[in-house]
């Protein structure tokens, strides 16, 4: 049997090269929306620029932050926390990053250089009263002492003596390398006493994503603190 012939004229179609393009575009483009959507609801890239968090956090480190975990019900003492700025802990951001990269940070794909965050671990949440044991430099939270495995080798729980209650809706933190982190306790006279509002956790580190030899854990650990009574 002989095949029909149309005379209809065949429907230009488009070239293997322009199908590539198009179809790498329409990926790229739901790759973005899915980056946006989980930078914006799940997880956030922090990039680490100070030695404060030191022997966990080291300068450079890029992290993953879980945006979830962003209210007191699900923050625990012992977490490691990134929150906004709003005290003047740190000094006005000089470093412009280009649009370029500024875009890509937006849509989740360049870590935040974190001009305007911290990040330090929570030692004392509402109510908790923390203070310095005498003579050993330990912190004592709720009249328990506390042994910190995370801290920078050599340096004692903290060298500042003070005595806080946290208040409700607030936290009291610190970084792990207590002699070169200025946190709570450096601001005691400050914006809030020192304290963290809650609000302003953007959420918790999970995970060092870079340099790939450190990949794991970003630090929070909860253990020393399992014996604390409730305030």
């Amino acid at each position: 049997m002989r095949a029909e012939h149309s005379d209809r004229p065949a429907g230009r179609r488009p070239s293997g090269f322009l199908r590539g393009i198009r179809e790498v575009l329409i990926i790229l483009a739901i790759a973005l929306v899915v980056s946006f959507v989980i930078r914006t609801f799940f997880f956030r890239a922090f990039l680490i620029p100070s030695g404060s968090m030191e022997e966990t956090l080291q300068v450079n480190d890029r992290i993953f932050v879980n945006l979830i975990v962003d209210s007191e019900d699900n923050l625990e003492r012992g977490d490691v926390v990134v929150f906004e700025d709003h005290y003047g802990w740190l000094p006005p951001a000089e470093v412009e990053t280009s649009a370029f990269y500024k875009t890509l940070e937006v849509l989740g794909l360049y870590p935040s250089t974190s001009e305007q965050h911290l990040v330090k671990r929570i030692i004392g949440t509402s109510g908790d009263h923390v203070t310095v044991e005498e003579g050993t430099g330990r912190l004592i939270v709720n009249g328990t002492p506390i042994d910190e495995p995370y801290l920078y080798p050599g340096v004692a729980g903290s060298d500042i003596d003070f005595d806080v209650t946290v208040p409700e809706g607030k936290l009291w933190v610190m970084g792990d390398h207590r002699d070169a982190s200025g946190d709570s306790r450096s601001h005691v006279n400050g914006p809030n006493d020192g304290f963290v509002d809650v609000t302003d956790v953007v959420g918790r580190a999970e995970v060092i994503a870079w340099p790939i030899q450190r990949w794991g854990s970003a630090g929070s650990n909860n253990e020393p603190f399992e014996q604390v009574p409730q305030p």
